[in-house]
């Protein structure tokens, strides 16, 4: 798994920024006939136009913005209308028990891809792929904001009362209307049904008892009364349709990726996001105590060197047990009994948070004894399969330490 690292100023947009990292890793490794899986700087049109060509293919997700999103309504409909034919290729995956759970499907369709200047158009394959399980979140999400919506839109008339302020006029109540649909992004989805409320009191003229003789006037108060927030069905379920659809970009032929390699392949590849994050929570990347350009940079090639062996020990622990075709319970150490092959490498370092080393004087203050906590069953396999082995943890019983103090092994590094 090739690496790169480059350090560049925060006011540069992202596009073109991955063809000299590609160009390092292509002087490393020299090898040719590599897919390239991205992001969506990936896809960006003048990097997808420096790839389209030998020695590499590459794969990427368009975003949606721009042309991808005019498109996308197209392409999402006659997704939907081959689904309806059953044209569409499905994808299954296995869960922890054995049961084949329905993971995507998807469709390709060849298109051209060319710049205004620069190199001739090239040939490349648009892939349309819906994710059932991303639709339902998008879909759950989407009830969410219905409710919430409804009940900010409830709460806009409330029962008469001392302090309930009510809407009177017309205006008043569509300006306070409009937020509530519109916050919650579902415009056009809910409607407000209505009523004019006119409730007649009696009042004496001035203060009182009041009496037969006594001059009376009558109020008239008039509120707005929301009655119903019916949902627009049609509307909502033509919008649940479209959800879950992701559009990829692909030169690599038929024959060299399918539709279904595709999305395994953009699914399973590592996600670059993971080492930002790592350098945010994991390194003191921030704030930096350093004044000139090039103390940044070092500092920021330092930390990653660390966020290096992170993701190599997680890639090796995940090669061995998916070569091995075994999962390990305990890991993530919250849940003893789920089993997982693919844990990161913070929950392989939380699995030796109760390892610790102790040292101890005898009551002559002469000689100095050390003990370490025994690896369990789970801890030993973990070493064996970093290639570490038992024996390197052993020699962490160091001499000459103080009396009575308890050392967690994470501090060794």
């Amino acid at each position: 798994m090739p690496l790169a690292t480059a350090v560049l100023s925060g006011e540069r947009a992202d596009d073109g920024l991955d063809m000299p990292l590609i160009q390092r890793i292509e002087a490393g490794i020299r090898t040719t006939g590599r897919l390239l899986v991205g992001d969506g700087t990936l896809s960006a049109l003048a990097t997808r136009a420096d790839v389209a060509g030998p020695p590499h293919v590459s794969l990427s997700p368009r975003p949606l913005t721009g042309a991808t999103a005019e498109a996308m309504g197209a392409w999402s409909s006659e997704g939907i209308a081959k689904d309806r034919e059953g044209e569409l290729e499905r994808m299954v995956r296995f869960n922890p028990r054995a049961e084949a759970v329905w993971a995507a499907e998807g469709d390709a369709f060849a298109r051209r891809g060319c710049l205004e200047e620069g190199p001739a158009a090239w040939a490349e394959r648009g892939l349309v792929v819906r994710s059932p399980g991303h639709a339902a979140r998008q879909a759950q999400g989407l009830d969410n904001r219905l409710a919430t919506a409804e009940q900010k839109l409830a709460a806009l008339t409330p029962a008469r009362g001392r302090g309930k302020r009510q809407i009177s006029d017309e205006a008043t109540r569509i300006a306070a209307i409009a937020p509530g649909r519109k916050d919650q992004r579902v415009d056009g989805w809910l409607t407000v049904a209505w009523e004019r409320q006119v409730e007649q009191t009696t009042h004496y003229v001035g203060r009182g008892r009041g009496s037969a003789t006594r001059a009376q006037r009558m109020r008239e108060p008039i509120r707005a009364h929301i009655t119903g927030i019916p949902r627009q069905d049609g509307a909502i379920q033509a919008r649940r349709q479209r959800f879950g659809w992701k559009a990829l970009a692909t030169n690599a032929p038929q024959e060299r990726l399918s539709v279904a390699d595709a999305v395994w392949c953009y699914r399973n590849a590592y996600r670059i996001e993971r080492i930002v994050n790592r350098l945010k929570s994991r390194g003191p990347s921030a704030p930096l105590s350093v004044k000139r350009d090039d103390q940044i940079e070092g500092r920021t090639y330092l930390l990653t060197l660390g966020i290096r062996v992170l993701t190599v020990r997680e890639f090796v622990l995940r090669r061995s047990l998916q070569h091995d075709q075994v999962k390990r319970p305990g890991l993530p150490p919250e849940n003893r009994r789920k089993h997982t092959d693919t844990p990161t490498a913070e929950r392989l370092l939380k699995a030796f948070s109760d390892v610790s080393l102790t040292s101890l004087k005898t009551a002559t203050g002469e000689d100095i004894r050390q003990r370490l906590t025994p690896l369990s069953a789970l801890q030993q396999d973990i070493l064996q399969r970093l290639g570490l082995g038992v024996s390197l943890y052993q020699q962490l019983e160091i001499q000459n330490l103080r009396c009575g103090k308890v050392i967690p092994v994470s501090e060794f590094g």
